[in-house]
């Protein structure tokens, strides 16, 4: 980092040297990259294997509010957020190009501060930067991201793919970004009413740091395959539960049944949905930000898969004509709806 201890301007730097100033910090460690941000485009030689790519856009008071969010959590889920999509297809994010619109209300210091998120990110699940822009913005910060991941042929997991009978699994737990994300809200709502007041947040570390921090599941990806799992389908479940589910039945022409009581949500968030009069169901179902796996398998797998850590069977695949159904607490059949959380 530099060591003037003012503020830096942006505009006293330039793009082009602020540029090669923020890639400075990355060192290149994937046998893959052959260039990084030196040139006009990434230069990756992927070998027999497939390529991924996605691309994700965050934008300043739509996708976070600055006033919650600090910048090195900013970037750390910039990068998370990314690898969850090629995860999401049973691959392994390897590279990532950003793409930053900022108005002059951000320094090189601030600037600074977001690519030392990135770059946290980055070391901890092996992922180069191999591009890095910066524009002007008018209207606060833009963050764009493009992750590159790689994934062989046979093992490539996509939407399509679940059949009649198989079994529907879900990560870790769910709502709990969401929930973070209410508690943040509340917390700046009473801040604007009375500034001399501090935040409220002990007690919700957990789901604060899904909110600001979330994890993309390589694990889980990890963890099957030396399970000698290979799922028929998967997807990265960022607008909640509900509507990765439809996404995953509709590519795949089927139905499904889950069930409520079957539905992973932790301990914390359910309790912080109890004390706002939220029921926790509705937000595991439609709660946004999770990055978990959603996938299915066939019935033969279950016994390799009974005993993974924090991977729980929440239902199974029916046939179209079935429609796709949550048998509630009270044996109720309700038709899964997805209720909308536009975060991505």
């Amino acid at each position: 980092m530099l060591e003037n201890k003012g503020r830096l301007e942006v505009s006293q730097m330039g793009k082009e040297e602020l540029i090669k100033h923020l890639g400075e910090f990355f060192q290149l460690s994937n046998a893959s990259s052959l260039s990084g941000i030196e040139n006009d485009a990434s230069v990756l030689k992927m070998g027999d294997q497939l390529t991924l790519t996605t691309s994700t856009l965050a934008i300043e008071n739509v996708h976070f509010n600055l006033g919650y969010f600090p910048l090195k959590h900013l970037g750390y889920k910039t990068v998370a957020a990314a690898a969850a999509d090629i995860v999401g297809m049973n691959g392994t994010p390897s590279q990532i190009r950003i793409n930053i619109g900022a108005s002059n209300r951000f320094s090189v210091e601030a600037l600074e501060e977001f690519t030392a998120g990135v770059k946290f990110c980055c070391e901890r699940y092996g992922i180069d930067l191999v591009g890095l822009n910066i524009t002007s913005s008018n209207t606060g910060l833009i963050i764009g991201a493009q992750m590159i991941g790689t994934v062989k042929e046979k093992e490539l997991v996509q939407r399509k793919g679940a059949a009649e009978n198989e079994l529907i699994c879900v990560s870790g737990d769910l709502g709990a970004a969401y929930t973070g994300l209410l508690i943040l809200n509340r917390e700046m709502q009473v801040f604007a009413v009375n500034p001399t007041q501090q935040p409220d947040l002990e007690g919700y570390s957990y789901i604060i740091e899904r909110q600001l921090k979330p994890e993309p599941r390589v694990d889980v990806i990890e963890d099957l395959k030396k399970a000698g799992i290979l799922p028929t389908s998967m997807i990265n479940v960022k607008n909640g539960l509900a509507n990765a589910l439809l996404h995953l039945c509709q590519q795949s022409d089927c139905g499904c049944t889950i069930y409520e009581e079957k539905l992973p949500v932790d301990l914390l968030t359910f309790d912080t949905l109890k004390e706002l009069k939220i029921v926790a169901t509705t937000i595991a179902l439609n709660g946004g930000e999770d990055y978990e796996v959603l996938f299915t398998i066939k019935q033969e797998d279950y016994e390799k898969i009974k005993n993974l850590k924090e991977i729980s069977v929440i239902g199974h695949i029916t046939a179209a004509s079935a429609g796709k159904n949550l048998v509630t607490n009270d044996q109720k059949l309700i038709e899964l709806q997805a209720q909308g959380f536009q975060g991505e």
